[in-house]
């Protein structure tokens, strides 16, 4: 047969290999340097914070995963590779296969060591790539804590699974990998030279060939063996269950002893394939393997899958009952719910019959709950402190406002805080120089508070008690330090910082109130990172690309870089290994603004626990809404055990050791020690500070919506399940947020700052719980369930948002509140439990004109018991028509004057209503039966424009709108005659 002139390789010109290499030679030096700026901007920026220790431990330790992953995957597939070039054979029978292939021969022989040195390089870099993000299960595996408790199953410590098992899979992980790779650079190389002939007559492989892949094949069999033992304990993880997670029934009793008898069976399969060596003849280890994967399909699929369907699920309740135990219990301690206080409450109560003399007494002795009930929505005020208190355009709010508590003259009372930052977003066109943003224009200035109850009377409602207020700032929380140059609206780097007796350039507040005027500041604090010299000028000049750090006379020997600037990414950049809730908010600790938050530890590794979408579990309907969602990742273990603290002057980062129990996070300070501070090192007044984080309280109430039940057959059944209602103030299907008061719990002697939420029945609107969280430092995180009647149809938030909407007191002013130059707002939802037999509702109602500038104001307060609805200027009008005349004497404050100040000119209805019509009892006196009247035509007048919309009569619109105006205007004339004042 005759055989074809090989062909030619085309090889390049040398001025073209010349442009290439310089072209490859820039692109490598720009990366390196880019790469190398982004490495010593970030080291500048721990060595500021004095975090370096972590600095060093994660590129070391990235780092180390990098290089021994490279070499072992680069260098092992290489290895496998030049031993197949090594042993080729150096005669090959002429066949058309061989032909074809001897051009890829010529290729490849004078370049094999370019090549081979190619192949390593590449799978290097992937595999350290790959194996550097990493860094985090190397680190605990090395430095493991105990848990103290014990594996149900197997009798291991918990940490065996937390710890040391992803780093065995990870291992494996690597091994298949390198065994993999090898075996198809092998596989390759023998092709292409000759020791393995797919199409040539006779033996298909040389003995080289056979020996080396059987070496190779045998390893991966035998890892096969190492991945089924490791399978075993992988049960804790299994999702059979359907509706609880860890090994069920059909893994313990089918699916592990199966795992069992793989691992010998994979091991005498990998013990045929090294026998090829000296056999050399594939028959035996294929027949084994065979062997094994027929085995896997019959014992490790096919009869665990007839025990579930067979055995299992026709008496799964019972079957599961024991594994229903063990996923309950490890659920609730990963969720840190096994001490949850459940409280049988309102069992008296006889559902929406309420007993008004019961309910009257529970008021009037209430001293705690009802005179601090929250009228001030932090969600909604954004606009009202801007308009307020912005003073200039380069400060702002965020969209959504913080609650936190201060002791002021004895008595502790919870106000709506923030801090007047600067907007980077709010700089006007003429204002948005570089000089400006950057160097004028450097920070916020200014705490402010109102106390969560009061609002000031106006011709319009009622706006903020400002306590706390104004440039500069004055109130009755003491300020000593209002600068605010760290964040969260805060978006760009600051140059800041001057030679002595140099003139002050940054922006720092007006003077005397005036609109041209300023005050200027230079920073002296120990924030940033100092670029005095050449260097660093440089070095900040490539980072942002931004060539006036070399150039502008405002960046001087003295000067100092602030980045990094919002206080969360400061706090997951200091502590990588944390999650960090998604709510920073201000506190004034010892006269200075600082930022408070909360870190969490996470495992998706815990045994038998749940697993959850930490993002998504934690979202509500105000996610993203001046608050940052969690990442969407999977976990199933959690612990609130690091309390942070940021400075807003100098940007100092604290991290203090909360949860010291946990185990994860002794593991980590074990991995990083002396960055986290023991717990004992917080203030009082920090102590004093601490809220229960919101999103931990969101993973914890929506676990305990199905984990609450502790009987395993009831827990299969789902009969008690309960559901996180959505949020009935806003046009949404999101859940309802959680929300802080401070109010008295059942069996506490005194009102606390607390983390609440109503719980719905599962896929009804009635109402089947209410949980709270304690945030008071006697007792912080101790979790209370009040568990409602399950026959009882207590109303849930969205029936109640349903009674306040629809009732005939309410809807006439909802539709003059939203006209064409205003609408409606309502605020949170408030549940307080009143002693020990019933749930009071509290919404406040505001109105926001449309304008550009406008902002809402508090107008309304409406209240719901049962099934009576209170609708009135203040709370303790909203009350007496609740439960008669005197009740609203419980929302006022100790000292007997009104909780929050009366409007100039308070209407309030004459009588508590149902949706359908006035409710007995009145608590008002006037012209009821003219206001009725009122109502009645008010609705008769809107049903009419319905029609003749419909019908498209002009004529009948016309007239209908002519009625509803007579009708509006005699329900304002019939309100007036029904006032009555007091508060």
């Amino acid at each position: 047969m005759a055989m074809r002139p090989p062909v030619s390789v085309p090889t390049l010109s040398r001025r073209a290999k010349v442009v290439i290499g310089a072209i490859g030679v820039l692109l490598v030096v720009f990366t390196a340097i880019g790469t190398l700026t982004n490495v010593y901007v970030d080291y500048l920026w721990f060595d500021e914070t004095g975090y370096t220790e972590v600095f060093w431990t994660e590129l070391q330790t990235r780092a180390l995963l990098f290089a021994i992953a490279g070499v072992a995957t680069g260098g092992l597939t290489s290895l496998s590779i030049y031993l197949a070039y090594r042993f080729r054979p150096t005669f090959r029978p002429m066949s058309l296969e061989q032909q074809n292939l001897e051009r890829y021969r010529q290729s490849l022989e004078p370049r094999r060591t370019l090549v081979l040195t190619a192949v390593a390089v590449v799978l290097g870099l992937f595999a350290g790539f790959t194996a550097q993000s990493n860094w985090e299960t190397w680190l605990t595996f090395r430095n493991a804590t105990d848990f103290g408790q014990t594996d149900p199953q197997f009798g291991l410590d918990v940490s065996f699974f937390v710890f040391d098992y992803p780093f065995y899979r990870l291992l494996l992980g690597f091994g298949f990998a390198i065994v993999l790779l090898s075996l198809i650079g092998a596989l390759l190389t023998h092709y292409v030279f000759g020791g393995l002939r797919l199409q040539t007559p006779g033996q298909k492989l040389t003995s080289a060939a056979m020996v080396q892949l059987s070496v190779l094949l045998g390893l991966f069999v035998a890892l096969k063996a190492v991945a089924y033992w490791l399978d075993r304990y992988g049960l804790v993880y299994s999702d059979r269950g359907e509706l609880f997670s860890g090994a069920s029934y059909t893994d313990v009793n089918a699916l592990l002893p199966a795992k069992t008898i793989l691992v010998f069976a994979a091991a005498v399969c990998a013990i045929a394939f090294f026998a090829n060596i000296v056999v050399r003849n594939f028959r035996l280890p294929a027949a084994a393997l065979v062997l094994l994967l027929l085995s896997s399909l019959v014992i490790g699929v096919a009869y665990p899958a007839i025990v579930q369907q067979f055995v299992v699920r026709p008496s799964a309740d019972q079957r599961e009952a024991d594994y229903i135990e063990r996923a309950i219990a490890s659920t609730r301690q990963a969720y840190d719910l096994a001490d949850v206080e459940y409280i049988d409450y309102a069992q008296e109560s006889t559902g929406d019959e309420v007993d008004t003399q019961a309910a009257l007494a529970e008021l009037r002795n209430d001293t705690e709950t009802i005179p601090n009930a929250r009228l001030l929505d932090p969600n909604v005020l954004s606009d009202t402190f801007t308009a307020r208190q912005q003073i200039r355009n380069v400060y702002g709010f965020p969209e959504k406002l913080d609650i936190d508590r201060y002791t002021i003259d004895g008595q502790t009372r919870d106000y709506v805080v923030a801090v007047r930052e600067l907007d980077s977003l709010g700089l006007s066109e003429n204002q948005d120089t570089w000089i400006n943003r950057h160097t004028v224009y450097t920070h916020g200035n200014g705490f402010v508070a109102a106390p969560a109850r009061e609002v000031v009377a106006g011709q319009e409602g009622g706006e903020p008690n400002f306590t706390t207020r104004d440039l500069p700032t004055i109130g009755n929380i003491d300020v000593e330090q209002p600068r605010i140059y760290y964040g969260e609206l805060i978006e760009d780097y600051s140059v800041v910082g001057a030679p002595e007796g140099a003139t002050p350039r940054e922006f720092d507040q007006p003077e005397d109130g005036s609109d041209e005027g300023q005050i200027n500041n230079t920073y002296d604090g120990e924030g940033g990172v100092a670029i005095g010299n050449f260097f660093r000028q440089l070095t900040f000049t490539i980072y942002y690309r931004e060539r006036n750090f070399l150039l502008s006379s405002a960046v001087n020997d003295s000067s100092r870089v602030l980045y990094v600037r919002d206080p969360r990414e400061r706090v997951e950049k200091a502590a990588p290994f944390l999650e960090v809730d998604g709510d920073p908010y201000p506190a004034v600790i010892d006269g200075r603004v600082t930022w408070v938050l909360d870190g969490y530890t996470t495992s998706d590794s815990y045994p038998y626990s749940e697993s959850m979408e930490l993002g998504e579990a934690a979202s509500d309907a105000l996610t993203g809404t001046g608050t940052t969602a969690l990442p969407n990742e999977q976990f199933n273990y959690i612990r609130n055990s690091v309390k942070a603290t940021v400075d807003a002057y100098d940007g100092t980062v604290t991290l203090y050791a909360w949860d010291e129990d946990d185990p994860v996070l002794e593991t980590f300070m074990k991995s990083f020690p002396g960055v986290i501070q023991p717990r004992e090192e917080m203030s009082d007044e920090l102590v004093g500070h601490v809220r229960y984080p919101e999103d931990l309280f969101k993973l914890q109430r929506d676990v305990l919506t199905r984990y609450h039940v502790s009987d395993p057959v009831d827990f299969y059944n789902q009969n008690d399940r309960w559901q996180v209602p959505a949020d009935p103030t806003q046009d949404t299907q999101e859940a309802q947020p959680p929300y802080y008061i401070l109010a008295q719990r059942p069996g506490d002697e005194q009102a606390s700052f607390q983390l609440t939420s109503a719980l719905n029945a599962f896929r009804r609107e009635n109402l089947s719980s209410f949980i709270s969280a304690s945030s008071d430092p006697e007792t912080y995180g101790e979790i209370q369930v009040l568990r409602l009647p399950g026959n009882t149809p207590f109303r849930g938030p969205q029936q109640v948002q349903q009674s306040f909407i629809t009732n005939n007191q309410v809807r006439p002013d909802l539709t003059l509140y939203n006209s064409q130059e205003s609408r409606a707002v309502f605020g949170n939802l408030l549940t307080l439990p009143i002693g020990g037999n019933g749930l009071l509702y509290v919404e406040p109602l505001y109105v926001e004109g449309t304008g550009e500038n406008s902002f809402p104001l508090l107008q309304k307060v409406l209240v719901n018991y049962g099934d009576r609805v209170g609708y009135a200027n203040t709370l303790s009008e909203a009350l007496d028509q609740v439960f008669g005349a005197g009740a609203g004497e419980s929302a006022t404050d100790s000292d007997g004057t009104p909780a929050e100040p009366t409007p100039s000119e308070p209407t309030t209805p004459a009588e508590p209503t149902t949706p359908a019509e006035p409710a007995p009892d009145a608590g008002g006196t006037g012209d009821a039966p003219a206001l009725e009247q009122a109502v009645t035509d008010i609705n008769s007048a809107l049903q009419a424009l319905e029609n003749a919309q419909r019908n498209g009569d002009f004529a009948a619109q016309g007239q209908a709108l002519a009625d509803l105006q007579a009708a509006v205007e005699a329900y304002q004339a019939a309100q007036g005659a029904a006032a009555t004042p007091g508060g």
